[in-house]
């Protein structure tokens, strides 16, 4: 009797189910890691990104601009003490008189000065009688800033015309041109900020992008000289404009 070998068509299947299992796999985890590949990639490329994004410095920018006033006010107070009424009342009208010849000696129109208020107190003395005081305000009001700066400088003549002027009594300047030059210093300061800020780019190898956000601080105008008048300190017409500006600017 002779015997038959009979091929093990089983193992053969079972061979051929596990060669493709394994090509399964392997090509699945080759999917996978090419996408953790792409996807470190793309979320290294987008960190790297948003940390370039934040990239900007904060700076100040400075405009200053000397000027002179266009505008002088001068208020003018003066008064008399009496026992009598009338006769303090006198002396009030023949100073208002006195003022009044003065500005006009300087050339000043009439229209330059007008009374601004008049009041009358009185008190009690020790004695038992009875004191008036009778004050008088008048304000001069011009654009001529060099016939301003002459009466100031000439007004002790009201002293020797018996004219006492009380505490409070002096001129003062006003520039009232500041509109029309915001926009100037408003760009001037905006570029001072710039070049500071291209200083901090140069110090880390960038370069001064656009302009993030910006805030315009107050403008000020102060005695160019630092002498802003006062009781005792004459005013002065020489002004400084001065403006700060803060402004964020991406780094590139």
């Amino acid at each position: 009797m002779s015997t038959q070998t009979v091929p093990d068509t089983n193992g053969e299947k079972h061979g051929f189910l596990a060669d493709g299992n394994t090509l399964r796999w392997f090509g699945t985890a080759l999917i996978v890691a090419l996408g953790l590949i792409l996807g470190g990639y793309l979320l290294g490329g987008g960190l790297l990104r948003a940390k370039e994004a934040d990239r900007a410095v904060t700076v100040r920018g400075l405009a200053e601009r000397d000027v002179t006033a266009d505008l002088a006010t001068w208020t003018i107070s003066y008064s008399s003490t009496s026992t009598d009424l009338a006769a303090a009342q006198a002396k009030v009208r023949a100073d208002t008189k006195a003022i009044e010849e003065f500005f006009k000696g300087l050339g000043f129109p009439e229209s330059a000065l007008q009374p601004t208020g008049a009041n009358v107190s009185s008190y009690n003395t020790p004695n038992g009688s009875i004191r008036y005081t009778v004050r008088q305000r008048l304000a001069l009001r011009t654009n001529d800033i060099k016939l301003a700066q002459k009466a100031v400088a000439q007004q002790f003549d009201l002293v020797s015309r018996g004219v006492f002027l009380e505490e409070g009594s002096g001129m003062s300047y006003t520039f009232t041109g500041l509109n029309d030059i915001k926009p100037e210093m408003v760009a001037e300061a905006t570029r001072d900020a710039r070049a500071a800020a291209q200083q901090f780019a140069n110090d880390s190898g960038a370069e001064v992008g656009a302009i993030r956000d910006a805030t315009q601080g107050y403008f000020s105008i102060e005695a160019r000289d630092g002498d802003g008048g006062g009781w005792g300190v004459s005013d002065t017409p020489y002004k400084k404009v001065r403006v700060v500006t803060t402004v964020n600017f991406s780094l590139v």
